[in-house]
């Protein structure tokens, strides 16, 4: 043994524990490939029916198959009877659900009405018909003063109401500039017939009429709203100013006959506001309006022709009501044109009749 023999006893023997000591030297340079099978693919598990064996586990693996897949149920067309039976019973069932007014306190006759589909006719009701009743008797009892500018303050205060109530019954709210503009009409007609007196009343009132028609007209064409607006506005603007100086005619009218068409109306109106059926309300009305005019002769010093005046004033009062009674009005409505338009109605009924009869 040569002395490296000796020195490195190792390097002629392998160790007898490494696996690889008798296999050829493995160049670096050559891609080592893995010889061995590293999982065991002869073996494939069989399932059985998954009615008793659905969820056992795998002996192999331990872990437990996914349960089988359920085929879809296949779609059906439904049935013609089928079909029509939905459109069967939302054709019996009604139109709309009865009503309610819970949670929601504020709801008004109008909408309660609407809800229900009851007609949209309401009547303004008994506190109105109590304050147009009111300002009737302030009327009358200012014309059995005499006095013009005593008779002014009721009807400034009927003109007012007159304006704002027409606009708002015709759904435009807010108007103020339209409002303000049917108004001052009324300011103005008052003012040409208190210039002018009575004996030229249909002049006063004729031309400041024909004056806010034109200042209407001419405010519209400055609008920028769209057609359809401007002439709404327009007609609805020239029908306020209308009502509002034809009011101006209890001013135009003898004293007398502004008492006993204030009492007639007041009485009317109080009667048409009784829980009675329509008819039979609008016969009581009118004998109520007849009577009150009667009744109120001796202080006008009226004879039978007060009966007419206060029966064609009783005729108008309640087609002011009706007019103030349409289309689902609101209580600003009924607190406005309800109080005010069987009075204004009335008025040039009062004037003529007061010319002819008194």
């Amino acid at each position: 043994m040569s002395s490296s023999d000796q020195q490195y006893p190792y390097a002629q023997e392998p160790y007898a524990h490494e696996p690889y000591a008798h296999e050829p030297y493995a160049d670096p340079d050559v891609t080592q490939t893995w010889e061995g099978q590293t999982w065991d693919t002869q073996y494939q598990p069989v399932y059985q029916p998954a009615s008793e064996t659905a969820y056992l586990p795998n002996p192999a693996t331990g872990s437990y198959p996914l349960p089988p897949e359920a085929a879809a149920p296949a779609y059906e067309q439904p049935s013609v009877q089928e079909a029509a039976a939905p459109a069967a019973a939302s054709a019996a069932a009604p139109a709309y659900n009865p009503p309610t007014t819970m949670g929601n306190a504020r709801i008004t006759d109008a909408q309660r009405a609407r809800a229900e589909g009851r007609s949209p006719i309401i009547p303004p009701g008994i506190q109105p018909a109590g304050l147009t009743a009111v300002l009737g008797l302030l009327l009358a009892g200012a014309g059995a003063i005499g006095s013009s500018y005593v008779l002014l303050v009721p009807l400034i205060l009927l003109q007012g109401l007159t304006a704002a109530g027409w606009f708002r019954l015709n759904g435009m709210w807010p108007a103020r500039q339209g409002i303000a503009l049917a108004f001052a009409g009324g300011l103005a007609a008052d003012a040409a017939l208190l210039a002018a007196g009575r004996e030229h009343a249909p002049a006063a009132i004729i031309g400041t009429l024909g004056v806010w028609v034109l200042l209407t007209l001419v405010l519209q064409l400055r609008s920028r709203a769209d057609a359809d607006e401007r002439m709404y506005g327009l007609m609805a603007t020239v029908a306020s100013a209308a009502l509002t100086i034809l009011a101006a005619g209890y001013l135009a009218a003898a004293p007398d006959a502004v008492v006993v068409g204030g009492a007639a109306v007041a009485a009317a109106t109080l009667a048409r506001a009784l829980p009675l059926p329509g008819a039979v309300s609008v016969v009581v009305a009118l004998l109520a309006a007849a009577g009150a005019a009667v009744a109120a002769g001796p202080v006008a010093g009226t004879g039978a022709g007060g009966a007419l005046l206060g029966l064609g004033a009783g005729v108008c009062a309640l087609v002011g009501l009706r007019v103030a009674s349409y289309d689902y009005p609101s209580r600003f409505v009924h607190m406005t044109a309800g109080i005010a338009l069987p009075l204004t109605a009335a008025a040039p009924m009062v004037y003529l009749l007061g010319r002819a009869l008194v």
